[in-house]
């Protein structure tokens, strides 16, 4: 299949994604976040005839990159795409048949098309609509929130999402900016909280910033959440989660339920003091990406890869 993902969506930790799958030929795999396609395309590469490939993407454009020609090709019986979001995991697997599978991928990062394309208004680097939403079909994009919460709502969002220092600062600094015009572009909010951005950390409290603001367009936690339960309901026993994450909110939940089964990471155990949870940890620790990996990709510089496995049920 001809490839044109890497100006797309450079994949993460790619060879360590694929080891910690543990793939089999013949069996049935999730990828929860299509995005460019690289991750699935690799999936692809070590499933035979008898295997099959699902995705999962809530964005139009991914939808939009699947129409467009090269993954067709595959056809239904290898390759299946599903553009929704990752919170009805089970839902969906169910209608296209399939009640579980070996093995899930999750890579939790904004694509870097989606980072590149000014007017989705993710990135810091570049003025568009200050919209933020994974699925164009949802209601409420960051420039809702940054117009339309108060100043103590908008100050917890931005300490609990963004883990901002000067939360509310910044808060008090976007409630003054809209008094005299609307929010409505990525370098109007740059520009509300430009006092706020300590000298030669301006970039990272930006992409804190955003991150708060993109977190709760999307419902963010909330779906991951819902998927890790999920996860463990259609993987087969033996079958592998493979998560990688960008920052510490994903990653606490991610760690928590592989190791306990729930997202406070509260250890259950039997009367012989063995733990009772339906994953165990892989992986020991988070696994990083190499130096040759953050020279090639500096996207790479903040994932987190973490392998679960379900126990005999």
């Amino acid at each position: 299949m001809e490839s044109n993902s890497d100006t797309y969506h450079v994949p993460v930790m790619l060879a360590e994604s694929l080891e910690g799958l543990n793939i089999r030929p013949d069996g049935t795999y999730v990828d929860v976040t299509f995005g460019g396609g690289g991750h699935s395309r690799a999936i692809l590469g070590r499933l035979g005839e008898g295997g099959h490939l699902l995705a999962f993407d809530q964005d139009s454009d991914a939808a939009a990159r699947v129409e467009s020609g090269e993954w067709r090709a595959e056809g239904p019986a290898r390759f299946t795409f599903i553009g929704e979001n990752f919170r009805h995991l089970k839902a969906f697997l169910r209608l296209n048949g399939v009640r579980q599978v070996d093995g899930i991928l999750a890579d939790l990062g904004v694509s870097s098309h989606q980072f590149d394309t000014a007017g989705r208004g993710f990135s810091t680097r570049m003025d568009g609509e200050l919209d933020m939403r994974m699925d164009s079909r949802g209601d409420v994009t960051a420039r809702d929130l940054v117009n339309s919460l108060d100043e103590e709502e908008l100050a917890k969002l931005l300490k609990l999402y963004g883990e901002l220092p000067n939360a509310r600062q910044m808060a008090r600094a976007i409630a003054a900016a809209r008094k005299e015009k609307a929010i409505d572009t990525t370098f109007d909010l740059r520009e509300a909280v430009s006092r706020h951005l300590p000298r030669g950390m301006e970039n990272k409290y930006l992409a804190m910033l955003f991150q708060a603001l993109r977190i709760e367009v999307n419902g963010e936690l909330e779906a991951l959440k819902e998927m890790l339960l999920q996860a463990t309901e259609v993987l087969r026993d033996g079958g592998r989660l493979v998560v990688i994450s960008y920052h510490s909110l994903e990653d606490r939940l991610v760690k928590n339920f592989m190791k306990s089964g729930n997202f406070e990471g509260k250890l259950e155990k039997d009367f012989y003091g063995n733990v009772l949870a339906p994953m165990k940890m892989v992986s020991r620790g988070a696994i990083q990406a190499s130096d040759e990996e953050l020279q090639r990709n500096s996207r790479s510089r903040s994932a987190k890869l973490r392998v679960g496995e379900k126990v005999n049920s």
